[in-house]
């Protein structure tokens, strides 16, 4: 079944189907400014264009890639800039991939940690009562490193 409408035009649920999106997902990026606004249908259903399908398929992309939505913004905007060079879309890359390695480095050092940890109490306590666990120790004793400390959200 062609769900293309005859003027050209995608209803929000095929094109999400077409681009793997929730239709909230499309909703929100259309208002953040990633996409223009849909078109409307008399209706108020919303409408797309066949070159809708390409700019949504490049910023599930690049949110699946853990950029953040300015940096999806520049990208998408430079994908669609003759004039522009692709030194800049290097550029942001780059920026995402030092953020990457940092995290990826914090993450093996909390790796550590907690195999230290698991390893202490295989050796030293496993059995005994929770109060006395040395993981409960390690932690208490321990300086997480300052990335780790707050959480997921610092």
């Amino acid at each position: 079944m062609n769900d293309m409408y005859p003027s050209g035009l995608l209803p929000i649920g095929a094109l999400a189907e077409r681009c793997g999106l929730s239709v909230s997902a499309i909703r929100y990026y259309e208002e953040v400014g990633l996409i223009p606004a849909a078109m409307r249908k008399a209706s108020g259903h919303r409408v797309y264009g066949s070159d809708a399908q390409e700019v949504l398929t490049l910023i599930r992309h690049c949110r699946d890639f853990g950029f953040s939505i300015e940096d999806t913004r520049a990208l998408v905007s430079l994908a669609a800039s003759e004039e522009r060079g692709c030194a800049e879309a290097r550029d942001i890359a780059q920026v995402h991939l030092d953020a990457v390695r940092a995290k990826l480095a914090e993450l093996q050092a909390l790796q550590t940690s907690l195999a230290r940890f698991v390893k202490s109490c295989g050796e030293q306590c496993i059995g005994g009562p929770a109060p006395k666990c040395s993981i409960l120790k390690d932690i208490s004793l321990a300086d997480p490193a300052p990335a780790v400390r707050g959480g997921c959200c610092t």
